[in-house]
């Protein structure tokens, strides 16, 4: 795959830093920690209906559930065997729409290619995305000197909080009522109890940061190859607000994000939600392609994509080759998150599985950031003293 030769790196020679560091020697004492805090237990310990509960429902009332699971894995395993011909037809596509398509090896190169999209711009404004959380980006544009506002609910009170999301799907499960309301009084200067109270204050300061942002950074669930589109799933609405109304738009995805075709999207959109948060689809699933059209009644001026590598392409055909099939859905996450110390596990569990490779730190640097894997690999962390025997 060839650099993007449309930016250069001139501006700024940015310093991203790690996110990821070693745990392991501290991990009883945080264990410790974590058990004798009611306020975390109590939190983490509704997981299981938001969750588990849910999920094990929502699959029952799908008879097919299994069958997809299958024809999803063979979709996931088709698109890795030609992943560097679906990534050209995608970029293909993106450029027949109006859109640009950035390459980026390492999480360096992402955040410096994305640093030099923004110049010009004062205030950007971010969807829940698990792939900046591992290339350090806010990090990156903070020291470049843009404010950078997440706008998912569970993202900002964590931003708050100046802390790392716990969970993929709900970054600040860990936090209590109370807590949150004592973030928001720190930061907004208004005494608030009440969930609707606390959302409602939220909204209000959100809004008047999305209609100021010159620029909206999102993820993506799935990358379209035949049509260029990306796609989000939500249940917040911040994401259609994050893509649509400012200026430009930036979608910052990991290669393996690419599927064939809209069918092959459907079927494992079909898989998404139930395993996630037990919906059969989320509130707001939203297919983005290209930049604003001129009968377009709104959208960005500018579209960007900037894939990202990081490793994934050495994971190709070895022994981490499946974690690339994985659809970031939480279902294993939210599995582990039944046990009362999880919080305190970190990255220890990753960096303890990852312990007998020959490069681990390559590995962690793929990985950092990513709260996501599957049961089999939990199984692996030896984990099973802390987690229910049905995981």
């Amino acid at each position: 795959m060839s650099q993007d030769k449309s930016w250069t790196p001139k501006y700024y020679s940015l310093r991203v830093k790690k996110i990821v560091k070693s745990t392991a020697h501290a991990f009883k004492s945080q264990a410790k920690q974590a058990l004798k805090n009611v306020s975390l237990q109590n939190a983490l310990a509704r997981t299981k209906s938001h969750f588990v509960d849910n999920r094990r429902i929502a699959v029952d009332a799908l008879p097919a559930f299994e069958s997809l699971r299958q024809r999803a894995t063979d979709i996931k395993e088709h698109t890795l065997a030609h992943l560097d011909f679906y990534l050209e037809q995608f970029e293909k596509q993106v450029h027949a729409s109006g859109g640009q398509v950035h390459w980026a090896e390492t999480a360096q190169g992402a955040c410096e290619q994305i640093v030099s999209i923004c110049q010009g711009a004062h205030r950007v404004v971010k969807g829940k995305s698990m792939i900046c959380e591992e290339i350090a980006l806010n990090s990156a544009l903070e020291q470049a000197g843009f404010e950078v506002i997440e706008t998912d609910l569970g993202e900002y009170i964590i931003q708050l909080a100046k802390e790392p999301p716990s969970h993929i799907i709900a970054p600040a499960v860990h936090k209590s009522r109370e807590e949150v309301a004592d973030l928001f009084y720190q930061h907004h200067g208004e005494r608030l109890s009440d969930i609707p109270d606390l959302v409602n204050k939220a909204r209000q300061v959100l809004r008047d940061k999305f209609l100021s942002a010159d620029v909206g950074i999102t993820g993506a669930n799935f990358l379209i190859a035949e049509t260029g589109s990306t796609v989000i799933v939500t249940n917040e609405g911040n994401g259609d607000l994050t893509n649509t109304l400012p200026r430009v738009h930036i979608v910052v995805a990991s290669i393996e994000k690419v599927v064939p075709s809209l069918k092959d999207a459907s079927i494992l959109l079909r898989l998404l939600a139930r395993s996630a948060t037990g919906q059969e689809m989320t509130s707001y699933t939203t297919f983005s392609t290209g930049a604003r059209r001129s009968d377009d009644l709104d959208g960005p001026a500018a579209f960007h994509v900037v894939l990202v590598d990081n490793g994934r392409s050495e994971m190709l055909g070895n022994e981490f080759h499946d974690m690339l099939r994985c659809i970031r859905c939480g279902k294993s996450t939210a599995h582990a998150f039944k046990s009362q110390a999880k919080r305190a596990l970190k990255n220890v569990s990753l960096q303890n599985a990852l312990a007998r490779t020959k490069d681990q730190q390559k590995v962690l640097d793929i990985l950092k950031g990513e709260l996501e894997f599957n049961s089999q690999q939990i199984r692996a962390l030896s984990l099973s003293s802390l987690s229910d025997s049905d995981n």
